[in-house]
């Protein structure tokens, strides 16, 4: 069980966590992997980051609100003075580490790799120990884990990788005892340790990767990520009100939406799962009975939650620009297109979308790229123009391209709309697209009443005042 920074970001959401494991705890031993508490992380990247720059009063003024932070979570969490007063001595400790650091590195005038990820550990650090201290006073024994003794990486600081077998080795030999003597483990997300003992962090989505590699180093029987969302939503309900949640979804289409804009569990980050194939729940701490998405390969959990290929889900990614290059040189040349590919190559911009003729290619690119180096190199071989603001929607479901009069209901639905450009055969699941930037609420608004409006879709979606 994984919960995110907003599941546990304050006392009231603590409190819905300890209840949703402690639930669990009567049909499982769970183990429990805990992000930071919210704004945490990002409060403690402030603060190397003021270390670094010899901001001293900023960075110290900083790690005040991160100790009056945990100090409140365990007023409010715990009532027993003694036990209260252990867990306050705790937070202080790593409070007065994180204030050794922070003038250690003021003093050195550098902030290294090393010094940033021992700066972020200590969010995970901290929500860890209040949360198994409030368990307890709430009457539920747990054993409170240091991950950094069985995750095990290599030393490329802030992108670290787990040495697999190794780690693999310790938690069969050390958590998994842990579990089947029936106690709850609570340990954090996001971090781990080098084999001399340097803290490292495992980058983006880190906390949703250390729990599915516990869950395939355990084995787990199933791997639970619990968010502030009713799971993997139809559409962005930013964009449409009544987006329902997908109540089971293929690892291929998760990894599909996540690349193209969706906020979904980032693949890379559940590839343990996936290999193990043990389904990935996604869930809501808010509303622990909502039934939520469950993303797997097993044709047991699939079969009767299939609608004939038709559309899953549909995702934006905004802030895009397109790249129109023409060169009469393409023309019956091969190579060209390698030509133009190593440019992006150079100078390091990756490509989201691409739509070719025999003489000009129009590709999709990031708003944020490096554009200007970009499009001088490309000036050199061929016609350059640029339009910007500009946004990708992908329509993603199971073998779309294989079925019959989805492609015409989609363009049928756009119809009122101007497309700039169009990207389908590369996958089976998704038919991309690229509209001008304020053209996007009206193009999804009438995707999603095309597709998830009938009830062709009845058992694959729930409702948003559904339950369990």
């Amino acid at each position: 069980m994984k919960f995110g920074g907003t599941s546990i970001g304050t006392a009231s959401a603590m409190k819905r966590a300890m209840q949703i494991v402690a639930g669990e705890k009567e049909k499982n031993v769970p183990l429990v992997v805990l992000s930071a508490c919210s704004g945490i992380t990002n409060r403690l990247i402030q603060i190397a980051e003021a270390a670094g720059e010899s901001r001293l009063d900023e960075a110290m003024a900083l790690s005040g609100e991160v100790r009056e932070h945990h100090r409140v979570l365990a007023d409010v969490l715990i009532n027993d003075e003694a036990r209260r007063k252990a867990v306050v001595e705790k937070v202080e400790m790593y409070i007065t580490e994180l204030d050794m650091l922070i003038k250690g590195v003021d003093i050195v005038g550098e902030l290294t790799a090393r010094s940033f990820d021992t700066f972020c550990s200590f969010g995970e650090l901290l929500s860890t120990t209040v949360f198994s201290e409030a368990m307890l006073e709430a009457g539920h024994e747990n054993v409170w884990f240091d991950i950094r003794k069985v995750m095990i990486t290599d030393d490329n600081f802030s992108i670290a990788r787990p040495l697999e077998d190794l780690c693999e080795k310790n938690v069969k030999n050390v958590l998994k005892p842990l579990l089947e003597c029936g106690k709850i483990v609570v340990t954090q997300g996001f971090i781990g340790s080098t084999r001399d003992g340097k803290t490292t962090t495992l980058g983006r989505g880190g906390s949703d990767f250390t729990a599915a590699l516990l869950g395939a180093w355990l084995p787990s029987d199933e791997i639970q990520i619990w968010t502030d969302v009713n799971g993997v939503m139809t559409c962005d309900p930013r964009i449409v009100p009544d987006a329902r949640s997908i109540r089971v979804m293929t690892f291929t289409e998760a990894a599909e939406l996540s690349y193209l804009g969706a906020k979904v569990l980032h693949p890379d980050t559940i590839a343990p799962a996936v290999k193990q194939n043990i389904p990935v729940y996604v869930l809501n701490s808010l509303h622990p009975e909502a039934k939520g998405t469950v993303i797997t390969n097993d044709p047991a959990i699939l079969e009767g939650m299939s609608y004939g290929g038709l559309v899953k889900s549909i995702a934006v990614k905004k802030g895009q620009c397109i790249i129109n290059f023409r060169s009469n040189r393409m023309l019956g040349r091969h190579g060209f297109m390698a030509d133009i590919f190593n440019v992006f190559a150079r100078v390091g911009v990756s490509v989201e979308m691409i739509s070719t003729s025999e003489v000009s290619v129009s590709l999709t690119v990031s708003e944020l790229a490096s554009l200007e180096e970009l499009l001088t190199e490309l000036k050199k071989i061929g016609e350059v123009e640029i339009e910007l603001d500009v946004a990708t929607i992908s329509v993603v479901g199971d073998n779309l391209r294989t079925s019959k009069g989805v492609a015409g209901r989609i363009f049928s639905a756009m119809k009122d709309v101007n497309i700039r450009m169009i990207s389908q055969g590369a996958s089976e699941i998704n038919v991309g697209f690229v509209v001008e930037g304020e053209d996007v609420p009206k193009a999804v608004q009438n995707l999603h009443h095309e597709f998830f409006s009938g009830s062709e879709s009845s058992g694959i979606f729930e409702e948003p005042a559904n339950t369990r």
